[in-house]
């Protein structure tokens, strides 16, 4: 009478990491909205890196949805 081990499935997991990961990066978007708000008004050099940065985060979503890993059913 041990503890009752459950098998989960492997997309639960992958999910979770997808979800940690995205939510990360936003994290990291925000507080680059709020400092550079004001000086992107005078500095547009700054601009690359933040769109280098997205361009990545949007990269791997559609990355994610090509291979299926969102994707429940197969």
């Amino acid at each position: 009478e041990g503890l009752l081990h459950t098998r989960f499935s492997v997309k639960f997991y992958i999910t979770a990491m997808l979800f940690i990961l995205f939510d990360i990066e936003v994290v990291f978007l925000i507080p680059w909205a709020f400092i550079y708000r004001d000086f992107l008004a005078n500095h547009m050099s700054i601009l690359g890196p933040i769109l280098f940065f997205f361009g990545v985060l949007v990269l791997g979503l559609f990355y994610e949805v090509k291979k299926g890993a969102l994707e429940w059913e197969k």
